[in-house]
């Protein structure tokens, strides 16, 4: 053998493994599409809820930017839940009638709807005032609830039995609340007329928030409950449609056996929509924030994996009933926000992304970010929204970016990619051919997209977007880099 042969097949050995390596490398985090197999049409809007607080008064300093915010994201089925922990504004008759007097009081509340409905303009709404008055409910004493409306009072809500078990009680209160927002005004319990000057369209109406837990309620009062307020707007307001339920979790079959199930409703009731909730949270106090990037995306999968069996329920018993999971995000147990760090954000974002796509499959009608203005000692970890600057944070800007870019009518089309560290969907919109690529983890991936994909700039929400909109990326070539927890659309 010659000394020249000898040396070239020791250079030829030597490269094979670094060719083989660079092969590897290659194929991994590769995508295909085949824009030709569509698996499913979407029917999911996405979409948020917004949670009364006193940041959304009129004299707090994130006022106007929140609902600029939500003006410029312009998404429908917006939830807007008046909640218990402000007694002032959650319900407008603190005090029950007395032969001489009513207590309805709806100055506290007016002008937080007067904004949203100004923000929303042409864009539905869900309306949930979900708290019934307290005094409603047999208790020991009427609840003594702060003087401040502004003080935020976790007791509320007590009592688990009705007083009047007919239901009227309950009944004619929301028939005038709703009446005030809808008909100009209401007769209350003494004869005496209240005007209001609002008449409000109101397209969909939830009735009452997480029952399974406030109030201790079961689904056979509940739907008794829903069955006898729905009734009774309906005669307001036909064309309103009713959601029902609004679980704090989905872990209980037997509420959703027995409120889709038509049997056990009142004659011409039936359940037009389904909600309920998720959120992902740490498995304790003392894991480290690193950690969240896996039990934040476990615990969706394991959510998704129960909301197929509650969909297999809704089909066999109520197929035309909608599902509406309005209230979707993560919650830490700091509730001072003093160990949220800048990535959370993202993280938060990606995790909602992540369950869009997941839900855009089974077929579910919306998906409900949670919520545009939190802070600390109200859930700081769900806010959309800066508290301190008054600008959106990457939760906000990965809503609309999905907003912008997708809803019902795509067509999702079968989509690979050979790591579970990153999602891959392509869809088919009225605008054209997208891609969705979201990160799951605290680290760039680049990603080697299809040959055969028309490539334009890329936006994406990611650690370095901030408190900004989406960022466009140019892609050369066939690969893009996807940063951490980045959210990216493709067009």
């Amino acid at each position: 053998m010659s000394k020249s042969f000898s040396s070239n097949l020791a250079r030829i050995c030597l490269a094979l493994p670094l060719l083989f390596i660079l092969q590897s490398l290659s194929a991994q985090n590769k995508v295909s599409i085949d824009w030709n197999k569509v698996i499913t049409v979407s029917k999911t809007t996405p979409t948020l809820q917004v949670v009364y607080n006193p940041m959304l008064n009129r004299n707090s300093p994130i006022h106007d930017g929140t609902f600029q915010a939500l003006k410029e994201l312009g998404a429908d089925y917006v939830r807007f839940v008046p909640w218990f922990p402000y007694p002032y504004a959650a319900v407008v008759e603190l005090k029950p009638p007395t032969k001489d007097s009513t207590f309805w009081d709806f100055s506290h509340i007016d002008p937080v709807m007067e904004d949203l409905m100004k923000a929303q303009d042409r864009h539905s709404v869900i309306i949930n005032f979900s708290t019934i008055p307290d005094w409603m409910f047999k208790t020991d004493k009427l609840v003594d609830y702060p003087s401040d409306p502004n003080q935020v009072f976790w007791d509320y809500n007590q009592g688990t039995e009705l007083r009047d078990t007919t239901l009227k009680e309950v009944m004619d209160y929301y028939v005038r609340l709703f009446s005030w927002y809808t008909k100009g005004g209401f007769t209350d319990e003494l004869g005496r007329y209240h005007h209001s000057g609002f008449h409000y369209k109101i397209p969909y109406w939830e009735v009452l928030n997480e029952v399974n837990a406030e109030h201790s309620m079961s689904p056979q009062l509940y739907t008794r409950i829903y069955d006898a307020v729905s009734s009774a707007l309906r005669k307001i307001s036909p064309h309103t449609q009713f959601i029902g339920m609004a679980l704090s979790s989905e872990d209980n079959p037997a509420w959703f056996t027995y409120f889709l199930e038509h049997k056990n409703h009142s004659k011409g009731v039936w359940p037009e929509w389904i909600s309920y909730h998720f959120y992902g949270s740490p498995d304790s106090t003392m894991q480290p924030i690193q950690d969240y990037q896996y039990v934040f995306f476990r615990q969706a999968d394991n959510f998704l994996t129960r909301v197929r069996y509650i969909e297999s329920i809704r089909k066999i018993l109520s197929p035309k009933t909608r599902s509406d999971l309005d209230e979707l995000g993560n919650i830490m147990g700091d509730q001072q926000g003093k160990n949220i760090v800048p990535a959370y954000w993202n993280l938060s974002g990606a995790m909602y992304a992540y369950l869009y796509v997941e839900l855009s499959k089974i077929g579910i009608n919306v998906a409900g970010e949670s919520q545009l203005v939190g802070y600390p000692s109200q859930y700081p970890s769900v806010s959309m929204m800066d508290w301190k600057t008054a600008k959106p944070n990457a939760r906000y800007w990965v809503l609309r970016l999905l907003k912008d870019n997708f809803g019902p009518g795509d067509k999702l089309v079968a989509t690979n990619i050979n790591t579970g560290d990153v999602t891959a969907q392509a869809f088919i919109t009225n605008e054209g051919r997208k891609l969705l690529l979201i990160n799951k983890r605290d680290k760039e991936f680049t990603i080697n997209l299809p040959g055969n994909l028309l490539k334009d700039n890329a936006a994406s929400v990611d650690v370095s977007t901030g408190e900004n909109i989406s960022a466009q990326y140019p892609i050369e070539g066939n690969s893009i880099i996807l940063k951490p927890f980045s959210v990216t659309v493709i067009k």
